[in-house]
């Protein structure tokens, strides 16, 4: 859905880009890139699928950071924050946020720090559970005011805007997950109803669609940003 990005993408100060790609690749034209510990992490999964997807997309991650920085991927090193965010060692002003789901990858890279997340949209039998364990009050009502299909869309737009609130902090589950709200609803646009400790203003909720089926987000601090989406990272 999304048109083909440049081979040679620059970034400005003001600019976001969110990259959409495909995880149905050889994992073998990836390996090559990923370190040691990249391959050891990805030789945990049980399922080969999840380990290709893995490896894919970390590959995928590295092609796209040795573009914007002209480099080579293989030479990228990540640090780690204290929950486990990644970082580029020796670029600290070039932040990005990778994820993934059922076979369809997001990439965020900006001069500042956000977090993406994505997920295919699917039923949820038990929708009411794990609501009540990891959404707020307001959300599991707005949840509870949507009926049909819709609320399995709901549902995961709420997912994903907590999820990349979090992976934009940093913080990881150490932020408990009813300590801020945001909306879900499908006739309301996305930006954070409350959030403990700090005004909910100061972040911003982008709403993404990549590709039919799915939903995502991506949240970053408040600003007048410039955000292009792309196609096949």
């Amino acid at each position: 859905m999304w048109p083909a990005g440049p081979a040679r993408p620059t970034l400005g100060q003001g600019q976001v880009h969110v990259w959409c790609a495909r995880l149905a690749q050889p994992a073998f034209h990836f390996e090559s890139l990923l370190t040691p510990d990249e391959i050891e992490r990805a030789n945990r999964f049980k399922f080969p699928e999840l380990r290709q997807h893995f490896i894919v997309g970390r590959g995928l991650l590295r092609q796209l950071l040795g573009r914007y920085l002209a480099g080579d991927p293989a030479a990228l090193r990540f640090e780690y924050g204290p929950y486990g965010k990644p970082a580029l060692a020796g670029a600290p002003a070039l932040h990005f946020n990778l994820a993934h789901s059922g076979g369809l990858a997001l990439l965020a890279i900006a001069r500042q720090e956000l977090g993406v997340d994505v997920e295919a949209i699917r039923p949820l039998p038990d929708w009411e559970a794990i609501a009540r364990h990891y959404f707020s009050a307001a959300e599991i009502e707005q949840l509870a005011a949507v009926h049909g299909p819709q609320r399995d869309r709901a549902f995961f737009t709420c997912w994903t805007r907590k999820e990349a609130f979090l992976k934009a902090t940093g913080d990881g589950l150490s932020r408990p997950l009813d300590s801020f709200s945001v909306t879900l609803r499908p006739d309301e646009p996305a930006r954070f109803l409350h959030i403990t400790g700090e005004k909910a203003d100061t972040w911003q909720l982008v709403a993404l669609e990549p590709a039919n089926g799915y939903i995502g987000a991506l949240a970053l601090r408040q600003g007048n940003w410039q955000i292009d989406y792309f196609a096949g990272a």
